[in-house]
């Protein structure tokens, strides 16, 4: 009762008016029902349950007023339609992450992860007092979208392989599993991005059909059961430094929202943001110890694999912004403030980290 009240006094505040009495408000809020198409199944509980978060928190909010009725990925459109469901306002909104939609738009990634970019903690402030979300706004503009921040899972794993990755040798003709950026990073160096629907990697990876599975980490893939056809489990995820999840909200729909319910609906992406990363944070680790225990085999990434991957990387980054100007605008914005936050993380965080590290250890 306590977290709904202040929610709901906290929205009505950010949308600039007066305390008001829930009764008056009540009697003066408009009914609005909208429907949301998740990328996401059901059966991945964590990354979909950011839609039932945002869904949720405003209608506690709104005593109920405004109502969101979501639909798990394939119910109304397929994972990789949402972009375009909510442009057209087949949908009011969408919940899904913009790198999906690489191929129709390689600069609609830095609203999600890209490769060597920002961790959680870097993503969110570029996006909330950085360029980032003014930036990625402009560009949403032409799908007539408003995007936000809707959920982190955190640094990603590198993903489940047959075989061993010693040398950039061994991604040359490799079936892998993968997305958005990532695919076109891996075609450069020689693998072959394949698209599986999650729920078929395992059989995949069972029948050979991919030699290579990358999902998110150990408290999603864990029921995934990898570990049991693909031990070699790689780390890190050079992909993203985190993956961002944004809900889409169809321009024509927010812009016949009252004030109140837009600021609603972005506290309530924050609240599903923060819900989300806590999720990951808390239960990675257990779900990692678990993993090993069954038979996983932690295995880093050689250090001349993720120069080989830096480096058709960077060439990617380059021959994409002398394509698109806004690519270009974005990847600037991005690199400028990465390179910026690195040297505090190191001073502040990392060194933090690798002190807890040391003196934990007996001996330490």
């Amino acid at each position: 009762m306590q977290r709904r009240a202040f929610l709901k006094q906290a929205a009505l505040g950010a949308a600039g008016g007066a305390a008001l009495a829930a009764p008056a408000i009540a009697q003066e809020a408009p009914t609005v029902t909208w429907r949301l198409a998740s990328s996401f199944p059901s059966e991945s509980p964590t990354l979909f349950a950011g839609a039932e978060d945002v869904a949720r928190y405003v209608s506690e909010v709104t005593d109920g007023h405004f109502a969101i009725e979501i639909f798990p990925a394939g119910d109304l459109v397929q994972p990789g339609q949402v972009l375009e469901a909510v442009q057209h306002r087949v949908v009011d909104c969408g919940h899904t992450a913009s790198t999906r939609y690489f191929d129709i738009d390689p600069a609609l990634s830095f609203d999600a992860g890209v490769p060597f970019g920002l961790n959680t903690r870097q993503m969110n402030a570029w996006m909330s007092q950085g360029e980032g979300l003014a930036l990625t706004r402009v560009l949403f503009d032409k799908y007539n979208i408003m995007n936000f921040p809707c959920g982190y899972t955190g640094a990603q794993m590198g993903g489940w392989f047959r075989g061993e990755v010693k040398t950039v040798d061994d991604l040359r003709g490799l079936k892998v599993k993968a997305s958005g950026f990532a695919r076109h990073v891996l075609s450069r160096l020689g693998a072959t991005p394949v698209d599986v629907p999650v729920a078929e990697s395992y059989a995949a990876l069972e029948q050979g059909a991919v030699d290579a599975v990358a999902w998110v980490g150990p408290y999603d893939d864990e029921s995934l059961a990898l570990y049991k056809v693909a031990r070699n489990y790689y780390f890190p995820g050079w992909w993203a430094g985190t993956l961002q999840l944004s809900l889409y909200v169809n321009q024509d729909a927010y812009d016949e929202l009252p004030k109140p319910y837009q600021s609603a609906l972005a506290l309530a992406c924050r609240m599903a943001s923060a819900n989300m990363i806590a999720k990951y944070d808390a239960g990675n680790p257990d779900a990692l110890r678990r993993l090993v225990s069954r038979g996983a085999q932690l295995k880093a990434f050689p250090k001349p694999v993720l120069q080989a991957c830096y480096d058709a990387s960077l060439a990617a980054y380059n021959d994409l912004s002398a394509k698109d100007p806004m690519f270009k605008k974005l990847y600037d914005s991005m690199v400028a403030f990465r390179d910026k936050e690195v040297p505090w993380f190191r001073v502040a965080e990392s060194s933090y980290d690798a002190m807890i590290a040391t003196l934990g250890q007996p001996g330490g």
